[in-house]
């Protein structure tokens, strides 16, 4: 099987100012998306994975590396998510993202180790999706723990889903919070 494509999504934010201050290096943040038709029937089926295999790797080749290279230097942070229309159930996209195939592309374009962090939803056209984000080497850094939005006014039509992958090159701009058990150890 072959996805159905409707349209693919690139979009880039730089945060350059936070609460008065210069942000360096600028946060960048890149979203690379891909709305595809769902390719589920709208009838209950107990099988998704199937479909998931098949398809996983074409919809990670769409979106992963074009990511990456959106980002424009090196990704230090990743997530990835799926916004289901109100025609599917929200494990239409999770079948797809909780997939190796689709995951171990933008994994390995981003020459990340750690489980990408996730979230899935159903939604109106227009509706928000946030994505977490964690380091790609290590998700205990929590620096790096952010999550970003992303909103397209016509996404997703009822029997569209949207799977779209996000990168930062930094951790929160400003972060300063000490690392995970560093302020035990300083009591």
């Amino acid at each position: 099987m072959s996805i159905r494509v409707r349209k693919l999504i690139r979009h880039l934010e730089e945060t350059r100012l936070e609460n008065g201050r210069t942000v360096q290096p600028v946060h960048r943040v890149a979203f690379a998306g891909v709305v595809i038709e769902n390719p589920y029937p709208s009838e209950y089926v107990q099988d998704l994975v199937t479909l998931a295999d098949e398809i996983g790797e074409e919809i990670g080749n769409l979106v992963g590396p074009a990511c990456v290279e959106l980002l424009g230097e090196e990704v230090e942070a990743f997530g990835k998510a799926a916004l289901v229309g109100i025609d599917g159930e929200v494990e239409h996209g999770s079948a797809l993202i909780h997939n190796l195939r689709f995951g171990n592309v933008f994994r390995g374009a981003a020459g990340g180790t750690e489980l990408l962090p996730a979230a899935e939803k159903v939604g109106l056209p227009g509706s928000p999706i946030d994505i977490p984000l964690k380091h790609k080497l290590d998700a205990k850094t929590r620096s790096h723990h952010q999550t970003v939005t992303l909103q397209v006014a016509d996404v997703p039509r009822p029997r569209e889903i949207l799977v779209v992958c996000a990168a930062s090159n930094a951790g929160r701009p400003l972060a300063r919070l000490a690392a995970f058990g560093a302020e035990l150890k300083s009591n």
